[in-house]
Protein backbone atom coordinates (compact mmCIF):
# COMPACT_ATOMS: atom_id res chain seq x y z
CA UNK A 1 0.00 0.00 0.00
CA UNK A 2 1.29 3.68 -0.83
CA UNK A 3 2.42 5.08 2.35
CA UNK A 4 1.59 8.67 1.57
CA UNK A 5 -1.88 9.71 3.97
CA UNK A 6 -3.23 11.52 0.81
CA UNK A 7 -3.02 8.94 -1.86
CA UNK A 8 -4.41 6.53 0.54
CA UNK A 9 -6.96 8.30 1.42
CA UNK A 10 -7.82 9.54 -2.15
CA UNK A 11 -7.56 5.95 -3.14
CA UNK A 12 -10.00 4.47 -0.37
CA UNK A 13 -12.45 7.24 -1.34
CA UNK A 14 -12.17 6.63 -4.93
CA UNK A 15 -12.37 2.52 -3.85
CA UNK A 16 -15.83 3.17 -2.16
CA UNK A 17 -17.45 5.43 -5.11
CA UNK A 18 -16.77 2.53 -7.35
CA UNK A 19 -17.89 0.15 -4.70
CA UNK A 20 -14.74 -1.88 -5.07
CA UNK A 21 -14.74 -1.16 -0.91
CA UNK A 22 -17.63 -1.37 1.59
CA UNK A 23 -18.75 1.00 3.66
CA UNK A 24 -17.45 -1.23 6.79
CA UNK A 25 -14.46 -1.63 5.25
CA UNK A 26 -13.79 2.22 4.28
CA UNK A 27 -15.17 2.85 8.24
CA UNK A 28 -12.24 0.61 9.43
CA UNK A 29 -9.72 2.10 6.96
CA UNK A 30 -10.06 5.75 7.98
CA UNK A 31 -10.10 4.52 12.13
CA UNK A 32 -6.91 2.89 11.57
CA UNK A 33 -5.48 6.08 9.58
CA UNK A 34 -6.72 7.99 12.47
CA UNK A 35 -4.81 5.74 15.26
CA UNK A 36 -4.13 2.27 15.28
CA UNK A 37 -4.61 0.20 19.08
CA UNK A 38 -1.97 -2.16 19.23
CA UNK A 39 -2.68 -2.82 23.48
CA UNK A 40 1.06 -1.52 24.51
CA UNK A 41 0.68 1.64 22.23
CA UNK A 42 -1.86 3.57 19.96
CA UNK A 43 -0.44 4.56 16.56
CA UNK A 44 -1.14 8.71 16.19
CA UNK A 45 -0.73 8.12 12.22
CA UNK A 46 -3.25 11.22 11.76
CA UNK A 47 0.01 13.13 12.94
CA UNK A 48 1.95 13.60 9.68
CA UNK A 49 -1.44 15.22 8.41
CA UNK A 50 -2.15 17.69 11.18
CA UNK A 51 1.93 18.57 11.50
CA UNK A 52 3.67 17.58 8.61
CA UNK A 53 5.85 14.80 10.32
CA UNK A 54 4.98 11.42 11.55
CA UNK A 55 4.65 10.40 15.04
CA UNK A 56 8.24 10.55 16.43
CA UNK A 57 9.54 6.95 18.72
CA UNK A 58 10.88 7.53 22.15
CA UNK A 59 12.62 4.49 22.37
CA UNK A 60 13.96 4.74 26.41
CA UNK A 61 12.70 2.54 28.37
CA UNK A 62 10.74 0.36 25.54
CA UNK A 63 11.37 -2.97 24.80
CA UNK A 64 13.11 -3.87 21.41
CA UNK A 65 9.76 -5.59 20.71
CA UNK A 66 7.37 -2.57 21.49
CA UNK A 67 9.67 -0.40 19.40
CA UNK A 68 9.59 -3.13 16.33
CA UNK A 69 5.84 -3.40 16.46
CA UNK A 70 5.31 0.68 17.04
CA UNK A 71 7.74 1.19 13.80
CA UNK A 72 6.28 -1.39 11.71
CA UNK A 73 2.80 0.23 12.02
CA UNK A 74 4.75 3.59 11.26
CA UNK A 75 5.57 2.68 8.03
CA UNK A 76 2.33 1.53 6.90
CA UNK A 77 1.53 4.92 6.12
CA UNK A 78 4.71 6.80 6.61
CA UNK A 79 7.64 6.67 4.47
CA UNK A 80 9.79 8.40 7.40
CA UNK A 81 10.61 6.74 10.76
CA UNK A 82 12.55 8.62 13.36
CA UNK A 83 13.06 6.22 16.77
CA UNK A 84 15.04 8.37 19.46
CA UNK A 85 17.18 7.56 22.34
CA UNK A 86 17.51 3.55 21.73
CA UNK A 87 20.90 1.68 20.46
CA UNK A 88 22.25 -0.78 18.64
CA UNK A 89 20.36 -3.84 20.25
CA UNK A 90 17.06 -2.37 18.85
CA UNK A 91 18.88 -1.80 15.29
CA UNK A 92 19.68 -5.03 15.23
CA UNK A 93 16.53 -6.41 15.91
CA UNK A 94 14.55 -3.71 13.44
CA UNK A 95 17.17 -4.34 10.58
CA UNK A 96 15.94 -7.69 10.59
CA UNK A 97 12.52 -7.01 9.11
CA UNK A 98 12.32 -3.57 7.99
CA UNK A 99 14.85 -2.43 4.62
CA UNK A 100 16.78 0.74 4.14
CA UNK A 101 17.19 1.44 7.93
CA UNK A 102 19.85 3.30 9.37
CA UNK A 103 21.40 3.98 13.05
CA UNK A 104 23.66 6.96 13.72
CA UNK A 105 25.25 5.48 16.80
CA UNK A 106 26.27 9.25 18.65
CA UNK A 107 22.63 10.76 17.79
CA UNK A 108 21.01 7.49 19.21
CA UNK A 109 18.53 7.93 16.61
CA UNK A 110 17.55 5.09 14.02
CA UNK A 111 15.53 5.86 11.05
CA UNK A 112 14.01 5.85 7.95
CA UNK A 113 13.85 8.29 4.82
CA UNK A 114 11.88 8.81 1.39
CA UNK A 115 14.22 7.60 -1.22
CA UNK A 116 13.72 11.45 -2.62
CA UNK A 117 14.43 13.23 0.55
CA UNK A 118 17.56 14.92 -0.13
CA UNK A 119 15.87 16.21 -2.91
CA UNK A 120 14.08 18.53 -1.65
CA UNK A 121 16.03 20.03 2.10
CA UNK A 122 15.28 23.21 3.23
CA UNK A 123 18.46 25.90 4.06
CA UNK A 124 18.27 28.22 7.17
CA UNK A 125 19.23 25.58 10.05
CA UNK A 126 22.84 25.70 11.86
CA UNK A 127 23.47 23.65 14.90
CA UNK A 128 26.13 25.00 17.61
CA UNK A 129 27.82 23.68 20.05
CA UNK A 130 30.38 24.33 22.42
CA UNK A 131 32.20 21.34 23.66
CA UNK A 132 33.05 18.10 21.65
CA UNK A 133 31.09 16.43 24.63
CA UNK A 134 27.66 18.18 23.84
CA UNK A 135 27.94 16.70 20.40
CA UNK A 136 25.69 13.98 20.89
CA UNK A 137 22.68 16.16 21.95
CA UNK A 138 23.68 18.33 18.93
CA UNK A 139 23.96 15.30 16.48
CA UNK A 140 20.03 14.31 17.88
CA UNK A 141 19.12 18.22 17.08
CA UNK A 142 20.90 17.56 13.57
CA UNK A 143 19.71 14.34 12.67
CA UNK A 144 15.86 15.07 14.11
CA UNK A 145 15.53 18.65 11.54
CA UNK A 146 17.34 16.52 9.03
CA UNK A 147 15.08 14.34 8.82
CA UNK A 148 11.95 16.85 9.03
CA UNK A 149 13.38 18.26 5.53
CA UNK A 150 16.40 20.86 6.58
CA UNK A 151 19.95 20.88 4.72
CA UNK A 152 21.12 21.57 8.77
CA UNK A 153 24.88 23.00 9.03
CA UNK A 154 26.73 22.26 11.81
CA UNK A 155 29.02 24.37 13.61
CA UNK A 156 31.12 22.44 16.93
CA UNK A 157 33.39 22.94 19.79
CA UNK A 158 32.71 26.99 19.43
CA UNK A 159 32.33 27.36 23.17
CA UNK A 160 33.09 30.57 25.43
CA UNK A 161 36.19 29.28 26.44
CA UNK A 162 37.55 30.43 23.00
CA UNK A 163 34.83 32.77 21.90
CA UNK A 164 37.09 33.68 18.93
CA UNK A 165 36.33 30.66 17.22
CA UNK A 166 32.54 31.05 17.32
CA UNK A 167 33.05 34.62 16.13
CA UNK A 168 34.97 33.48 12.74
CA UNK A 169 31.70 31.93 12.04
CA UNK A 170 29.63 35.38 12.38
CA UNK A 171 28.71 35.38 8.73
CA UNK A 172 27.61 32.38 8.63
CA UNK A 173 25.06 32.52 11.44
CA UNK A 174 23.45 35.83 10.31
CA UNK A 175 22.54 33.78 7.23
CA UNK A 176 20.08 31.53 9.08
CA UNK A 177 16.55 31.55 10.00
CA UNK A 178 16.87 29.55 13.38
CA UNK A 179 19.96 28.72 15.26
CA UNK A 180 20.32 25.22 17.95
CA UNK A 181 23.18 26.40 20.14
CA UNK A 182 23.75 23.66 22.76
CA UNK A 183 25.80 23.94 25.93
CA UNK A 184 26.80 22.57 29.10
CA UNK A 185 28.98 23.37 31.86
CA UNK A 186 27.91 27.06 32.66
CA UNK A 187 25.47 27.40 29.47
CA UNK A 188 26.60 30.82 28.15
CA UNK A 189 26.98 29.96 24.50
CA UNK A 190 22.81 30.31 23.51
CA UNK A 191 23.27 34.19 25.23
CA UNK A 192 26.11 34.98 23.37
CA UNK A 193 25.07 33.42 19.87
CA UNK A 194 21.63 35.51 20.17
CA UNK A 195 23.42 38.61 21.06
CA UNK A 196 25.18 38.48 17.49
CA UNK A 197 22.44 37.37 15.26
CA UNK A 198 18.41 38.57 13.81
CA UNK A 199 16.65 35.29 13.78
CA UNK A 200 15.80 32.33 16.59
CA UNK A 201 17.86 31.20 18.73
CA UNK A 202 16.48 28.08 20.83
CA UNK A 203 18.84 27.08 23.91
CA UNK A 204 19.76 23.65 24.71
CA UNK A 205 21.17 22.84 27.53
CA UNK A 206 22.92 19.62 28.42
CA UNK A 207 23.77 17.82 31.36
CA UNK A 208 27.63 17.85 30.66
CA UNK A 209 29.58 19.17 33.85
CA UNK A 210 31.29 18.85 37.08
CA UNK A 211 29.38 18.32 40.29
CA UNK A 212 27.65 21.93 40.64
CA UNK A 213 26.20 21.61 37.06
CA UNK A 214 23.51 19.92 38.78
CA UNK A 215 23.26 17.42 35.08
CA UNK A 216 22.52 20.34 33.70
CA UNK A 217 20.32 22.38 35.86
CA UNK A 218 23.25 25.34 35.87
CA UNK A 219 23.15 25.50 32.16
CA UNK A 220 19.30 25.49 32.24
CA UNK A 221 18.91 28.39 34.55
CA UNK A 222 22.00 30.40 32.54
CA UNK A 223 20.06 30.02 29.54
CA UNK A 224 16.48 31.11 31.27
CA UNK A 225 18.25 34.01 32.90
CA UNK A 226 19.38 35.38 29.56
CA UNK A 227 19.35 38.99 28.88
CA UNK A 228 19.83 38.42 25.32
CA UNK A 229 16.07 38.66 23.87
CA UNK A 230 15.07 35.85 21.06
CA UNK A 231 16.26 33.52 23.02
CA UNK A 232 14.35 30.54 23.90
CA UNK A 233 14.86 26.98 25.70
CA UNK A 234 14.45 23.66 26.04
CA UNK A 235 14.46 21.04 28.44
CA UNK A 236 18.40 19.44 29.55
CA UNK A 237 19.70 17.48 26.79
CA UNK A 238 16.43 17.70 24.49
CA UNK A 239 18.25 17.40 21.25
CA UNK A 240 14.91 15.90 19.85
CA UNK A 241 12.84 19.01 20.46
CA UNK A 242 15.38 21.68 19.73
CA UNK A 243 15.69 20.22 16.38
CA UNK A 244 12.05 19.72 15.64
CA UNK A 245 11.25 23.59 16.58
CA UNK A 246 14.14 24.62 14.41
CA UNK A 247 12.14 22.71 11.51
CA UNK A 248 8.61 24.12 12.41
CA UNK A 249 10.40 27.81 12.71
CA UNK A 250 12.34 27.41 9.77
CA UNK A 251 9.35 25.81 7.07
CA UNK A 252 7.76 28.58 8.22
CA UNK A 253 10.12 30.99 6.96
CA UNK A 254 11.01 29.31 3.94
CA UNK A 255 7.19 29.07 2.66
CA UNK A 256 6.75 32.06 3.36
CA UNK A 257 8.46 32.93 0.76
Amino acid sequence: MDNNLNKIIEDLLDGFKKEEISKEDFRSKIKEIYFEDIGFAKIDHHRKLRRGFPEVVYGSNKTPYQILEITKKILKYSDTLLVTRTDREVFNLLSEEINDIYFEEEAQIIYVKSKDHDLHLLEGVIIVCAGTSDIPVAEEAYMTSYLMGNDVKKIYDVGVAGIHRLISFKDELLKANVIVAVAGMEGALPGFVSSLVDCPVIGVPTSIGYGAGFKGISPLLTMLNSCSPGLAVVNIDNGFGAGYLASVINKKICNKG
